[in-house]
């Protein structure tokens, strides 16, 4: 069987940040956790959302079966299991029982109502692996981080999102013009609407261009105060938005590089690419600038 034969390891030399090599392990931790974070402390503007009107709030009503039942049975039961050990086929058995439904769709309506996200789930893990078809792997910025998250909370947040993403383009909070991090979009409406946009520039003889660019760490990067803020601009009652200021803060991430792990972090940006409401919180900053543009 292939996968029994003898492998060539990478290519690692030691890790370079700044201009100096770091061969402590300690020094290495803070090398990654300044390159996945590089937006710490950063201040921003928030006098930006003063362009962007209210949307009308709206109550959240409380969870249901049917949305846990439906996000569950989504979810890949060969995941690998998360920090508490629980894979998604331990969840669809425990969920078979009505009183443990129950009991878990109560405990996740109170930290609404509390507008609580417990210290339990802020914690992560971020595992470093290398990217693939690097010529030297002597750099942070060669590797790819992945953030291991608790199964319960993902699939409470597994269920908020879904919710965000109703709500927020119901409301019509989301630019026509967002495609990235939302349902029911994919790669071909993009290609769509640029040919649309190229071909009526053409119809007037104008001379399209087009420019791309990428935003480098762009989910670490998200800023917690803002993003507080701009849940209050979608239209969201004072509950969801009380508990989206306390899930932002006070989370704590430690660092996995082969079988070394480090101590924890406190970081103050970011959701993490591992978390399911990466994409639509993502699609709430990407559509803001789209309005201010």
């Amino acid at each position: 069987m292939n996968w029994v034969n003898k492998r060539k390891l990478l290519v690692i030399k030691t890790i370079k940040y700044n201009g100096q090599q770091y061969v402590d392990i300690n020094n290495l931790w803070c090398a990654l956790h300044s390159t996945f974070n590089m937006a710490n402390n950063c201040q921003v503007d928030t006098s930006i959302l003063d362009k962007i009107s209210n949307k009308s709030i709206v109550s959240w009503p409380e969870f249901s079966r049917e949305e846990f039942k439906f996000m569950v049975s989504s979810c890949n039961n060969s995941s690998t299991p998360s920090l508490d050990n629980l894979s998604w086929n331990h969840l669809k058995t425990i969920f078979d029982d009505v009183k443990c439904l129950d009991s878990f769709i109560q405990i996740a309506n109170a930290y609404i109502n509390l507008g609580y996200w417990p210290s339990y789930f802020k914690t992560s893990t971020m595992i470093v692996i290398p990217k693939p078809n690097k010529k030297l792997y002597d750099s942070p910025k060669s590797f790819r981080p992945i953030v291991l998250l608790n199964t319960m909370g993902k699939l409470i947040k597994k269920v908020i999102g879904e919710r965000l993403q109703f709500h927020t383009v119901s409301n019509d909070f989301i630019h026509p013009s967002q495609l990235g991090g939302l349902k029911f979009k994919s790669t071909t409406d993009a290609g769509i609407a640029l040919t649309h946009a190229i071909r009526t520039g053409w119809v007037k003889n104008l001379i399209m261009s087009t420019l791309a660019f990428d935003i480098a760490q762009f989910f670490p990067s998200l800023n917690h105060q803002l993003l507080s803020l701009i849940i209050k601009k979608v239209g969201f009652d004072q509950y969801i938005s009380s508990f989206f200021a306390d899930y932002l803060v006070n989370r704590k991430m430690n660092y996995s590089w082969s079988n070394f792990s480090s101590p924890t972090f406190n970081i103050n940006v970011g959701i993490g690419q591992g978390s399911t409401l990466s994409p639509i919180l993502s699609a709430f900053y990407l559509s803001l600038f789209i309005y201010i543009l």
